[in-house]
């Protein structure tokens, strides 16, 4: 079994659900993030987080997978501070919905004031709310904004337990784990961090307080990321315990610390009824028979590239 901890399914089709469950995934986490263009109203806020608490919750339930999520305002977004402005009005009252595991992705882009201010007022609302934190890290200047993310948390009092520092790499995570955070790494196809350097720092780390996830969105992204690259550990030596860690007990320690997320919500499997509805919305096309079914978790056979 897998948890894919950080899948923007909103971008992403049926085609892809079915791979993902029929490739072990049993649950995943769709965090917030940045859609691709500048959203300038928070009425368009409201609608897409709306859509990742709800139908997109019963869209991943259709095809056997459990779909969790993380609110926040993302880092790009807090640089309009009229929008950032009205999110952070609203963010309470979708971070309290069933299925949000964390505030997230929060932290730096550019690492501007803006960015800051409402970075550190995110951290103070998971706090409140007494959530875990989902850190996007920066693309450029990583390491600087990967340390100052930390910094940050620590000067507001929160946990690293309840903290996971996403996208990281060969140069951050040392420090990340040092610190007592939770390290994760998003792989991505060719670039950024591939599957065959993560295998690398899974023989050099192990597994303990990391998360593997696949990041998949928009762009060219892998929505199996996950079990792939948990085979390839697997062909290359490394422990069952370090990958199951890695690619599933981690992520539900880290998230579970929310009390929205429990093995129990999958372990004794899945019912998948295509007969159901989200307000009035089948995900069924042109008389398709749908299928009404209990899956247990299962393992595809998987091209590595």
């Amino acid at each position: 079994m897998f948890i894919d901890a950080h899948a923007h399914m909103i971008s992403r089709t049926t085609d892809d659900y079915q791979a993902m469950a029929a490739a072990g995934v049993v649950a995943l986490i769709e965090p917030s993030f940045w859609i691709g263009q500048p959203r300038t109203y928070v009425g368009t806020y409201v609608d897409y987080l709306s859509h990742i608490v709800g139908f997109e919750r019963f869209r991943a339930s259709q095809f056997g997978i459990r779909h969790y999520c993380t609110i926040g305002l993302n880092s790009k977004e807090a640089n309009n501070e009229e929008l950032a402005e009205g999110v952070m009005e609203i963010l309470p009252q979708f971070a309290l919905k069933e299925g949000v595991v964390a505030i997230g992705e929060i932290g730096y882009d550019e690492q501007t004031p803006l960015e800051d201010k409402y970075f550190r007022a995110q951290l103070e609302l998971a706090k409140e709310l007494d959530l875990p934190v989902m850190i996007h890290t920066p693309h450029r200047d990583k390491k600087k904004g990967t340390l100052r993310s930390m910094d940050v948390c620590r000067e507001h009092g929160v946990d690293p337990n309840k903290v996971v520092v996403d996208h990281n790499n060969e140069e951050t995570v040392e420090d990340v784990l040092d610190r007592g955070f939770w390290a994760a790494f998003s792989i991505y196809p060719s670039t950024k961090m591939g599957n065959v350097r993560m295998v690398e720092l899974l023989k050099r780390y192990g597994g303990d307080r990391v998360i593997l996830d696949s990041a998949t969105d928009w762009g060219i992204s892998d929505p199996l990321a996950v079990p792939k690259t948990a085979e390839l550990a697997r062909q290359s030596g490394v422990s069952e315990e370090a990958i199951r860690k890695a690619t599933y007990a981690n992520a539900l320690t880290a998230y579970g610390q929310s009390g929205q997320m429990s093995e129990a919500d999958w372990i004794d499997g899945l019912r998948v009824d295509q007969t159901q509805l989200h307000e009035g919305n089948s995900i069924l096309r042109g008389g398709r028979d749908p299928v009404v079914e209990n899956v247990k978790a299962g393992t595809a056979g998987l091209i590595i590239e």
